[in-house]
């Protein structure tokens, strides 16, 4: 047992969420860390009473884009302060934005201009994830294996979008890199040359609608670029993460592969649950508030995303946050068509609320569950646990205390990002995180925002998997 005033904080009375229960102990904090978890702590230099309420680890969301380099000149609504301000008043304190390299550019300057970007501005702890949108010889020789051993130890891939997409030889490659210094791959898995052809028949017969963004983006292409993902995957002997997983066919495709033995992961995000097909077709251009890509699918694809969290297809519940201001997404002009709205929609605050309020409250998955997709699951899988993610001895003091009971409808001037419309508008929840604690630090107290820019930290992170020999000696055994 620890003597008097050993704690600089002692987390009191609370339900504290452990992996494999729940129990009423405190929660004592020394030096940024969990020290003690238990019953009857001594007293601490600062206490916080959490009777009746839930203290979990603080979410680590482990996709979601701010301050990103401009791309086609323009550039989203946050920057490092308010995108990480946003995430923690929502009870997340760890992030993972991109660095995005596009052609022609050298990863390395990409990568040395976010760490600018974000050191001055987050308030909680970070990650970099690499885009590779240019995987030349000196990409993937020499830049990918020295940021890696620098602490960014996850790529992100895309198999569409001009300037940033991949052909199959391409992403065989980076894979091959992954493989080699036991990093993880995110693969954005559309087939972009459905989208391509699907828009322009779409265009060219003048049905510019909303409502076309969705069938450009066929369901059908998700299922194939999943299964192309996985194949290269499976060739390459190396993991693989699909990322922000929409439609029930490619939930199918992992759930086929993870059978198989494969080690593949995956993702899903807020909009794929709680928006649809729905909002995206409306008579006005309001609809492109929930433009993203891939789209929020049919309803009739959301029963197959809950089956995937449920039964381990789906691992992470990220937010995908990527905000623009609605005057952005309808730049230009009321008749603006489909393929020129921006992609992406803010959702970093609203993301624990929603699965909390839909899966706990709502009886679907338990808090072992929720703390699992939302915490522990991305740390895991991206090289932050056990620092990141655990409730544990040991582990950084990153928390969230939660009302499990209130009631919040959600509306924009309650929120902390910096675009001007949240899509989850009217959307009434049970359960939010009324007090963040990063490292230690009590940051966000019901209201109060107690944190400054640049408390953040970056945060170098491990390899999430062994490196493994290089494929060309396995081959050639």
């Amino acid at each position: 047992m620890s003597s008097a005033c050993d704690f600089e904080l002692v987390i009191r009375g609370g339900r504290v969420v452990l992996p494999d229960q729940t129990l009423e102990i405190d929660v004592g904090i020394r030096g940024g860390k969990i020290a003690a978890l238990g019953k009857d702590l001594p007293k601490g230099d600062t206490e916080i009473s959490a009777e009746g309420r839930l203290v979990l680890p603080g979410g680590v969301d482990s996709h979601c884009h701010m301050d990103q380099q401009p791309w086609e000149g323009k550039a989203t609504a946050d920057d490092f302060n308010t995108g990480t301000l946003s995430a923690m008043c929502g009870g997340t304190t760890t992030v993972i934005p991109f660095a995005m390299q596009m052609r022609g550019q050298s990863l390395r300057d990409i990568v040395l201009d976010y760490h600018d970007r974000a050191r001055p501005k987050a308030h909680i702890d970070y990650g970099i994830h690499l885009i590779v949108g240019d995987p030349s010889a000196e990409v993937l020789k020499n830049e990918i294996p020295a940021l890696i051993n620098e602490g960014c130890t996850s790529m992100k891939i895309y198999l569409t979008y001009d300037g940033l997409k991949l052909d199959d030889y391409e992403v065989l490659n980076v894979l091959d890199v992954a493989r080699s210094e036991g990093a993880m791959v995110m693969v954005h898995a559309e087939n972009d040359a459905c989208i391509r052809w699907l828009t322009e028949k779409f265009i060219e017969a003048r049905k510019t609608q909303l409502r076309y963004h969705e069938k450009a983006h066929s369901e059908i292409g998700d299922r194939e670029a999943t299964h192309r993902a996985i194949s290269l995957s499976e060739l390459i002997e190396t993991p693989i993460l699909v990322s922000h997983v929409a439609a029930g066919g490619a939930v199918e495709e992992i759930r086929r592969a993870k059978a198989r033995g494969l080690p593949i992961y995956a993702e899903t995000c807020p909009q794929y649950l709680f928006l649809s097909a729905e909002n995206i077709d409306t008579h006005d251009l309001s609809g492109s508030k929930c433009v993203c890509t891939p789209p929020p699918r049919d309803k009739s694809n959301q029963p197959a995303i809950w089956d995937g969290i449920l039964d381990g297809t789906l691992e992470v519940f990220s937010s995908d946050h990527s905000p623009w201001n609605y005057a952005d997404k309808i730049a230009g002009g009321p008749d603006t068509p489909f393929n020129r709205i921006p992609n992406g929609i803010p959702g970093i605050e609203t993301r624990l609320a929603l699965l909390f309020s839909a899966g706990v409250n709502g009886g679907r998955i338990s808090l072992q569950k929720f703390v699992e997709l939302t915490s522990a699951a991305p740390a895991r899988l991206f090289g932050l646990y056990p620092r990141k993610g655990a409730m544990a001895v040991g582990s950084d003091a990153d928390l969230a205390i939660w009302d499990p009971d209130r009631i919040v409808t959600i509306n924009n001037a309650m929120l902390h990002h910096a675009t001007d419309h949240t899509p989850y508008e009217g959307q009434t929840v049970r359960g939010w995180p009324v007090m963040t604690i990063s490292r230690g630090e009590l940051v966000w107290n019901d209201g109060k925002v107690l944190s400054k820019p640049g408390r953040g930290q970056f945060i170098a992170r491990e390899r999430p998997f062994p490196p493994r020999q290089d494929l060309s000696r396995t081959l050639a055994s």
